[in-house]
């Protein structure tokens, strides 16, 4: 099947033999993608290269052969945000994600414009915490794991001022000992209503949104985690 002009978000790219790249790719129309660009090395292709670097924003021509495709072009369509420091690290972690959670060749429109609307937040600076807790809680909708986080399990509204534990198949469920993976009520509220809470707030959200992702991932470990966790101890030693 032959592709042209489908806009594409590029998410990871390594080397491949001696002279191509794997590219991973997140495309409009038909979700994830594996594309082999083949004789990249040399002067003449470093525009195409430098098209190929994660987070840019490209128009793909390729050819879909079962599980590859072949790229014949690739131009670009913006430039990519410039990003430094831990809004650099986060787009490791939400190309991970991506990586790890999405099916290749399911078409996935809604993400697709999630990852558009997450790059222009992330190049605007927004709130990072916030900005990340949005896009978690939207992927875990689309990929089917979305619930009223407002809305216990027994159908009643949360209340702001109980404590809740994350079930993956029920919800917020009312957590009487305030154990320490439980989330607030407001914190809940906030995150449905779309709304940024206080940074204690967002704490408590990320332990509670990361639960619910390490439910989809199984054993799988994500490296980002890993560096983020090992960064953050670094610092408190500096």
């Amino acid at each position: 099947m032959h592709i042209q002009g489908q806009s594409a978000f590029v998410l990871h790219a390594r080397a491949w033999r001696e002279t191509s790249f794997i590219i991973e790719v997140l495309t409009r129309d038909y979700g994830r993608l594996a594309l082999v660009a083949r004789g990249m090395t040399g002067a003449k292709k470093h525009n195409q290269r430098a098209a190929l670097q994660p987070m840019q924003f490209v128009r793909l021509d390729y050819q879909l052969k079962g599980e590859m495709a072949s790229m014949q072009q690739v131009e670009t369509l913006d430039v990519a945000p410039r990003l430094q420091g831990d809004y650099l690290l986060s787009t490791f972690y939400i190309h991970e994600l991506l990586l790890k959670l999405l099916p290749r060749q399911d078409a996935a429109q809604d993400v697709f414009e999630l990852y558009q609307n997450t790059r222009s937040r992330l190049a605007g600076k927004e709130s990072l915490a916030w900005t990340l807790r949005r896009f978690e809680r939207d992927l875990l909708q689309a990929i089917g794991v979305g619930f009223a986080f407002d809305v216990a399990h027994d159908g009643q509204a949360c209340d702001p001022a109980a404590r809740y534990r994350i079930d993956i198949e029920h919800g917020p469920v009312r957590d009487s000992r305030h154990s320490a993976s439980s989330v607030s009520g407001a914190a809940l509220i906030a995150l449905a209503n779309d709304q940024q809470p206080v940074n204690e707030q967002l704490q408590e959200l990320r332990g509670a949104l990361r639960g619910l992702i390490k439910e989809q991932l199984g054993n799988v470990e994500l490296k980002s985690w890993g560096l983020m966790s090992e960064l953050a101890r670094v610092g408190k030693n500096t």
